[in-house]
């Protein structure tokens, strides 16, 4: 273990957390600098994280906004979604995802995920209709989804497709960064995240009309930035084309975000790291299913996901209770969209849902993080093996 006998965890003293973000002096360092300026919303400093993070995933345009939420809102707006049009999106997924298609106008299409908890190719197919406009792959856990697959499906009905890499920064589908494969991709960076400014989101395309749709309408639709407004002519003469909203990226959080990118590397390196040395060590277990068998060398290692079947000495909820009462945080990603009330009464079904439902019912989210030591690893692990061996 560490020095640190135990962490405060949301109020609970815990010996292995979920999560512990990774921010360090560097970073504290750099948005101290910025705190001293006089530019603290639409300045210099956003330009830079878009910039830095168009060249880490090739896109052609990244913009910075508040949250992945309003990635995927405006990103789903600039592509036309509207009230009556329908959208699918996996079961297996964050509400956000959902919630973005209601805010655009339209109605989420709940379908189902395969073995990897990725949206399911043959339930896109099944799910279609002529009300259906777009697709929303979510890149579960950092595992990218079968986009030449999705794209086929897109192409041959004339949809669009706005990629969910809330989980997926450094994850790719045959050497190609995901949000870069679809119409848009949007990115997280919650404390959670691979990379964090603590909240935070980036979408990133490759066509222009929607890169600019999402610039204008971050900022209430207005035709010229602050820096151009204050350093070329009046500052009040400007026009609003279209209604817009607040969902601007300030330029504290895109400075941690310039100096965390510089880390995405080595962060990403850690979870890897401790991937493998959960596998090493959970694999072969009776009842127990680890992610093995994944390309770590396209995979973000956002979570680290086992299943407990019906065939194990307890089920799910009982190794979750009992790592708990050992100080041990873990958690489940997700719980289905379809038992939500909103959803129930906002969004439509398609398909039993059959895999999805069987999977949350297994699923446990190991702790997971940069810097999680080998010790509180062996802890996590030696817990599970007292339980299931």
């Amino acid at each position: 273990m560490r020095d640190k006998k135990s962490y405060s965890f949301y109020g609970k003293s815990t010996k292995v957390p979920f999560f512990v973000p990774f921010i360090d002096k560097s970073d504290i360092l750099e948005m101290k600098k910025t705190l001293d300026s006089t530019v603290l919303t639409n300045g210099p400093k956003l330009k830079q994280f878009e910039t830095a993070f168009r060249k880490i995933t090739k896109a052609k345009f990244a913009i910075g906004v508040s949250n992945a939420t309003a990635a995927l809102h405006l990103s789903l707006n600039a592509i036309g979604i509207k009230r009556g049009d329908e959208v699918l999106v996996p079961n297996l997924t964050f509400a956000a995802s959902a919630n973005s298609i209601i805010l655009a106008g339209g109605t989420p299409v709940i379908v189902d995920v395969d073995e990897t908890m990725n949206i399911s190719s043959n339930s896109i197919k099944k799910a279609i209709t002529k009300k259906t406009k777009a697709i929303m792959p979510v890149h579960f856990a950092g595992l990218s989804c079968q986009m030449d697959e999705i794209k086929d499906i897109a192409k041959a009905n004339s949809l669009k497709i706005i990629e969910d890499c809330a989980h997926a920064i450094g994850t790719k589908f045959k050497s190609k960064h995901v949000g870069t494969i679809g119409d848009a991709g949007c990115f997280s960076f919650y404390p959670t995240k691979n990379i964090s400014t603590i909240e935070g989101g980036m979408m990133i395309t490759n066509d222009r009309k929607i890169a600019k749709s999402v610039e204008l309408a971050r900022n209430h639709g207005i035709t010229r930035t602050l820096m151009n407004r204050y350093s070329e002519g009046k500052p009040w003469e400007y026009d609003i084309r279209e209604p817009g909203y607040n969902y601007r990226l300030d330029e504290v959080r895109a400075t941690l975000g310039i100096s965390q990118l510089k880390k995405l590397d080595m962060l990403n390196q850690k979870r890897k790291n401790a991937f493998v040395y959960y596998n090493k060590f959970l694999s072969g277990i009776n009842g127990l299913s680890t992610p093995a068998g994944l390309d770590f060398k396209d995979h973000s290692c956002h979570l680290y996901i086992i299943r407990i079947s019906k065939n194990a000495k307890i089920n799910r909820d009982k190794l979750y209770e009992s790592l708990l009462k050992k100080g041990i945080i873990t958690s489940v990603h997700y719980k289905p969209l379809d038992t939500f009330t909103v959803f129930k009464e906002k969004a439509k079904v398609r398909g039993k849902l059959v895999r999805s439902k069987e999977l949350f019912k297994e699923i446990l989210s190991l702790p997971l993080y940069p810097n999680i030591t080998k010790a509180e690893q062996d802890f996590v692990i030696k817990v599970i093996r007292q339980n299931l061996v």
